[in-house]
């Protein structure tokens, strides 16, 4: 049973996360490509920062299940969005390129971070882990399995929206000034330009956007592209196990003997629906994909939005321009290096 306590406070964030939906399908809003996700998190840190002094108490219990409880659900849910044909049909290529640059990506960033740019652990690896993967869902698919603060949280998503929303913009640029027609090491055909994109671009909003932004782009662009996004979404699922792992190795020292092993259950269920969806999609009509999708975006901004409402700015003193030189370094390696790693893979 839920607490009258839970209740309140969930229902409190339904209706921030309402009106980040609303916000969302703004014409202005959806031209910039800002997800619900990123919009919730906004309004959640204003609320955080301004008013969160004179809300009563009694709120917090359910906002904090809506970070924790909501956002394991909703990861959960996401494996709707997936199947394992949709991967299969992009090729090795697409797959090596999104392994390839999930892997570089999560130990440049979580080195970077903690040990060039002297950020805490977790601050680090939650700042790689939106790099590297799928952005703000990916950070919050991570903080459950470090434990993290909610403010730290919210130092990597702001990474990933500033950066994200420069791929946004450069990625068009460069295609129709040095991609398209070059000659040699530097052209790639549309459907190479659409694996770079998948493999190397933060959000999948943002991976969707980029196409769309490119003067007559081929559907076959787009497509590579997105499903090639997706399967780095795949991927959260063992990069998050690993991770408990390692985790589990690092604690070894307090009790010698056992490990207690961290294991991210959500993630594991998150590949049981991938793999359900697989089977059964002809089978599942595309209005009720369509609403599990939207309630799961949904839960989701929910869970952003709690997640904004833990953090205070007086809590960022100790973190300075560490995450932003981090960020800077990942979105670097994800332009110049995923070029690379593209070229070397699908020529």
């Amino acid at each position: 049973m839920f607490s009258k306590e839970i209740i309140k406070g969930v229902l409190f964030v339904s209706l921030f996360a309402v009106a980040a939906v609303l916000i969302s399908r703004l014409e202005f809003i959806k031209q910039l490509g800002f997800s619900p996700l990123v919009i919730g998190i906004v309004l959640g840190i204003v609320y955080a920062n301004l008013f969160h002094h004179k809300a009563p108490a009694s709120l917090q219990a359910g906002i904090t299940f809506s970070a924790k409880k909501i956002l394991r659900f909703a990861i959960v849910l996401y494996g709707f969005r997936i199947t394992f044909q949709e991967v299969a049909n992009v090729g090795l290529d697409g797959f090596l390129v999104s392994l390839t640059m999930l892997t570089t990506t999560m130990l440049i960033g979580s080195f970077a971070g903690m040990k060039l740019f002297k950020m805490d652990r977790d601050t680090s690896v939650l700042t790689a882990a939106g790099a590297s993967v799928c952005g703000a869902a990916a950070v919050l698919a991570t903080e459950p399995v470090l434990k993290a603060d909610e403010y730290k949280t919210a130092v990597a998503v702001s990474m990933v929206v500033l950066f994200g929303t420069v791929s946004m913009f450069l990625y068009p640029v460069l295609y129709e000034s040095f991609i398209k027609d070059a000659a040699g090491f530097l052209h790639m055909s549309p459907r190479v330009f659409g694996i770079y994109v998948g493999g190397s671009v933060h959000e999948v909003a943002q991976v969707v956007a980029i196409p769309a932004s490119i003067p007559h782009a081929s559907e076959q662009m787009a497509h590579t592209a997105v499903i090639v996004k997706m399967t780095r979404v795949i991927l959260i699922a063992p990069m998050l196990i690993v991770l408990g792992l390692i985790l589990s190795l690092a604690n070894r020292g307090e009790k010698k003997g056992k490990i207690k092993l961290v294991i991210p259950w959500f993630a594991v269920y998150f590949l049981i629906v991938i793999a359900l969806n697989s089977i059964f999609k002809s089978y599942i009509s595309t209005e009720i994909v369509t609403i599990i999708n939207t309630i799961d975006t949904f839960l989701l901004t929910m869970a952003m939005t709690a997640l904004g409402m833990g953090t205070i700015f007086s809590k960022f003193k100790d973190v300075g321009a560490s995450s932003f030189f981090t960020a800077l370094l990942m979105f670097a390696w994800l332009v110049i290096g995923g070029f690379t790693v593209t070229k070397l893979i699908c020529t």
